[in-house]
């Protein structure tokens, strides 16, 4: 199979990826199951540069594999009806995440959390956070679902969770309901919760100032995993408890 014509490309890639040339996304076989000659006829076609993070690291990925996996790199590869020169920049994502993108592209699978030590355990995890945004945005439902669950089995195993820092690119990247602020909220509420942690409603104000949703959410995660508990009435409360004055100072009130 030589160099595709967009018009080939455009309609290899709907053989893959669609039924009936119809709109809607079928799931695809993992690569790692393909039959060799199917596999090796992905990899003939031409390579796309694809550029990732501020210092613009670079891979070149075979065009045909990009929209084997997803259908948003061949919007890519169009401007204006016309073909681009094979280059997209996601210069806004992690390279370490696009790493893991990578793997999964050639081999159909990442690695698990498991199997690394302690100590690379954290990052690891960070790193699938990253992979999960970068999967809602290029529309891999699949492997976005798989990197959730190595986040979270990264954070028990390494027995940490995410701070505001991590959390608020999610809430700035994601849409309202996703799971994964799901996730982080509810995350975030526990450790308000937690008598034992050292966090408080005040760890996360960068969160709180900067997103409604998230606050909402951590609310109702509160609620949700307090068993909607009523608080004592605070107008049936007698004394003081509302009034400005210095501990212990007579007061003057009633």
């Amino acid at each position: 199979m030589g160099y595709h014509s967009l018009d080939s490309w455009h309609a290899y890639f709907q053989d893959f990826a669609y039924i009936n040339q119809g709109r809607t996304r079928m799931a695809n076989i993992n690569v790692a199951d393909l039959p060799a000659k199917t596999f090796a006829e992905l990899l003939c076609s031409p390579v796309m540069d694809v550029y990732v993070g501020e210092n613009r690291r670079h891979w070149c990925l075979h065009r045909d594999l990009l929209g084997y996996h997803t259908p948003f790199f061949q919007g890519q590869s169009l401007l204006d009806g016309k073909q681009k020169f094979g280059k997209v920049e996601l210069l806004d994502e992690d390279p370490h995440a696009f790493e893991l993108l990578v793997k999964w592209l050639y081999q159909g699978k990442i690695d698990d959390v498991s199997d690394f030590p302690i100590e690379r355990k954290w990052d690891y995890a960070d790193a699938c956070q990253k992979l999960y945004v970068l999967c809602d945005k290029i529309q891999m439902p699949h492997l976005k679902n798989i990197a959730i669950d190595q986040f979270r089995k990264g954070c028990h195993e390494a027995g940490l969770v995410p701070g505001p820092e991590e959390i608020k690119p999610i809430y700035d990247t994601t849409p309202p309901k996703s799971p994964i602020r799901r996730l982080v909220s509810q995350i975030a509420a526990r450790q308000i919760m937690d008598p034992e942690s050292d966090s408080n409603a005040g760890t996360y104000r960068m969160c709180f100032e900067t997103s409604a949703d998230f606050a909402i959410d951590v609310i109702d995660a509160i609620r949700q995993g307090s068993g909607a508990k009523l608080f004592n009435d605070p107008t049936e409360e007698t004394g003081c408890f509302y009034h400005e004055h210095g501990t212990g100072q007579l007061c003057k009130v009633g």
